[in-house]
Formats: structure tokens, C-alpha cells, sequence
């Protein structure tokens, strides 16, 4: 308590009232003085920084800054290594348009050179020739609303920078129009500089590519790093990214079956009706995601590879059909540049594989009232 005419600070100590200034009673008993503890909100504070500044310690020398030239002006943005030969990624935005790359890198600048260039899932992948750090690939499924996270960019024109946030939300569509995938919502605002900066949980392990703000800059979009992974995966086996599809238009059932509302409504001539599957089906599974819903096949539908045998799973009448469809390269994507002899020009030997844009047949029904 504070008392006195002299101004002089009170401690009760062990059931003894002593009134002697603060720092002689230090100097004199310094045991037996109990100073205040920092409260649960300041301790929280404190470790939150510390988590960060250990994130950004172990990251930041894997993330880099990236220069282009469009037809217009200079591009700048932020990518990272994703294996030691120099394999990195950064957002559409930075990478899928322009051309003479450049990566600063370890205090030098090292031409790069696009290898992939998709704006369906809206990353691109570069490549330089250099031994080079990798950041390692988390889960997003394990985030969750409220779920911390830090992001690593160059904004502007200032140094490599950390950025500490949590995980908003996750959606599916933005201002009426659907993702190719569902995406993070992130509550960290997004400065020039930016786009293509990995999201990092706090094991320091990537879980989303940065990819565009929001309305008023007031958060962010990214990429789940699972959906990155898949174009990775098919330039390893192809050269370029392959989009499948199955060709079945689903839309909401008015009940529900075995846990979905998703109705196939048409079977076009394509491998879906090849493989048995009929009008009026209830999709329960498409690979291995789960359908619940409609929207549901949005996700399922990123994750099929033209070529790839898909399993499909229905519920029809009261039996429980599975089908393996094989995909079929999506007709959008057919019409790309041929060499003379009529075989596809790779993308790293040609134009950049736009990607292509998926949407639902039909828009989902508002909700009943």
C-alpha cells in the first residue's frame, strides 16, 4: 500500500509492516521483498515474441526476394526454397506473368528462371542454379480458427520482415466468386512486396502461400500448401501441371443421403459416364475427400490428376457404389501450344500454362428460410 507524509512506499512482508524506501529495503533484505509478477496477458505477450523471433531465425535465411519485368514495370514479391537445388515458390502475381527473374538470395543476385506458371491454384515456381536452404512443409489441415501463424515477405522496399497473425477462417469463395480450393483466411495485412511469402506455423513449417489481400487490405488469402504440393508433384511426374476432370455436374440434393446433399445432376460423355456413375447419385467420396456437399467437389476436383484412376464412391437407391474413373485432361486445358508433330509444348519450353479456372456448374441455392 502507499501511505505516509513522506511519500515513502509500505510493503507488507510476511505479516510485517515495514516503512522504509523501496531500494533500501532491497539493498538490506533483498530475500524477503516480493515484487509484483508480470500478469498472465504480459507473459503471453512475451512468449508469442519469443515464439516468433525463433520462427523467423530458423526461416528467414530460406526466404527470398523476387524481382521481374512485365510488359508494364518492374514486379517485386517474396518466394521461398522448396528443395536444396534451387526450386522456390512465390504467387501467380509475382511469378506466372513476367520474365527476366531475379532472386536475391544469401547477398547475391541469381537470375531465376519460371518453371511453372498456374493461375488456377495462383502460385508459380521458379528455379536458380545454387545450392540453396529448404523450408520445411507442414499440415494445414491441423490449423484451426484462432490458430497462430508468421509470415515472412519483403514489403516495399524494406528487408525481409516477420509478420505474426492467426488463422481467420476458411473459405471457399470471396466477393461471390469461388476458389479453385478452399483457402486460408489470415488476419495479416499484405503490403506490396509481399505476395508469394510463406505462412509458417510455429514449428516453422509452412502451411500456406501467401496469394492476394483483402477488401481494404484489412487480412489475406493463401494457398493451402497442400494444394501447392499437388502442382509440385505433377511437374515432377509431367513437366507442367495436369488438371483433371471427371465430367459430372452436381448440384444440392433436397435430402440428404448417407451425409451429402450432392446430386449429380448430368453426366456429360466423359469418363464418369464411361465408369457407371448416373443422374441422380449422391456423391460421397471423390479420392479422398469426403462429400458433404456441393461445394465439397471443389476441393476433391483440385486434387485430380488427368491420367489418375479415381475412386468414386455413391450412394444409389439403398446400395453403396464405388467406381474408378480415370480422369481425363480438363477440356479448358486442351487448347495449348503443339510442336509440329502435334505433341504438347512442355511449359518450361513454351507459354506459361495459364491454369484453369474451376468453377461450379451452378451455384449453390440460397439457403432456405
Amino acid at each position: 500500500m502507499f501511505g505516509g507524509a513522506s511519500g515513502r512506499l509500505v510493503l507488507v512482508l510476511t505479516g510485517l509492516s515495514v516503512a522504509q524506501p523501496l531500494a533500501a529495503q532491497i539493498q538490506r533484505n533483498p530475500s524477503a521483498v516480493i515484487l509484483p509478477q508480470p500478469s498472465a496477458e504480459v507473459r503471453s505477450v512475451a512468449n508469442a515474441s519469443r515464439e516468433v523471433k525463433d520462427v523467423f531465425a530458423r526461416a528467414a535465411h530460406a526466404v527470398v526476394k523476387i524481382h521481374g519485368v512485365d510488359e508494364h514495370s518492374d514486379i517485386y514479391g517474396t518466394g521461398f526454397f522448396v528443395d536444396p537445388t534451387g526450386t522456390l515458390y512465390t504467387s501467380y502475381s509475382v511469378g506466372g506473368e513476367a520474365e527476366n527473374f531475379t532472386v536475391q538470395f544469401d547477398g547475391k543476385n541469381y537470375p531465376a528462371r519460371q518453371i511453372v506458371a498456374d493461375d488456377r491454384s495462383g502460385i508459380a515456381m521458379l528455379k536458380i542454379d545454387a545450392a540453396t536452404p529448404v523450408l520445411p512443409i507442414g499440415k494445414s489441415q491441423q490449423l484451426e480458427v484462432a490458430t497462430p501463424v508468421v509470415s515472412i515477405g519483403f514489403p516495399l522496399d524494406l528487408p525481409e520482415t516477420p509478420a505474426f497473425g492467426m488463422i481467420a477462417g476458411f473459405d471457399r469463395k470471396y466477393l461471390g466468386r469461388f476458389f479453385s480450393t478452399t483457402h486460408l483466411r489470415v488476419n495479416l495485412p499484405v503490403q506490396r512486396g509481399e505476395a508469394g511469402a510463406p505462412l509458417l506455423n510455429l514449428n516453422g513449417e509452412v502451411v500456406g502461400i501467401l496469394t492476394n489481400s483483402l477488401e481494404n487490405n484489412s487480412g489475406c488469402h493463401a494457398l493451402p500448401i497442400e494444394a501447392a504440393e499437388k502442382i509440385r508433384g505433377d511437374f515432377v511426374r509431367f513437366g507442367e501441371p495436369r488438371h483433371g476432370w471427371v465430367g459430372a455436374n452436381v448440384a444440392e440434393a433436397p435430402d440428404s443421403v448417407e451425409g451429402s446433399r450432392a446430386e449429380v445432376t448430368e453426366v456429360l460423355d466423359t469418363p464418369a459416364s464411361d465408369a457407371g456413375i448416373k443422374q441422380g447419385d449422391i456423391l460421397l467420396q471423390v479420392g479422398k475427400t469426403k462429400v458433404k456437399e456441393p461445394e465439397d467437389i471443389l476441393d476433391a476436383s483440385f486434387f485430380i490428376t488427368a491420367g489418375d484412376t479415381v475412386p468414386i464412391t455413391v450412394a444409389r437407391g439403398n446400395e453403396k457404389l464405388t467406381f474408378n474413373v480415370q480422369a481425363e485432361l480438363h477440356p479448358k486445358a486442351k487448347h495449348v501450344p503443339l510442336y509440329p508433330d502435334g505433341t504438347r509444348v512442355p511449359m518450361s519450353a513454351g507459354m506459361p500454362n495459364r491454369g484453369i479456372p474451376l468453377n461450379l456448374e451452378a451455384p449453390p441455392p440460397p439457403p432456405k428460410q
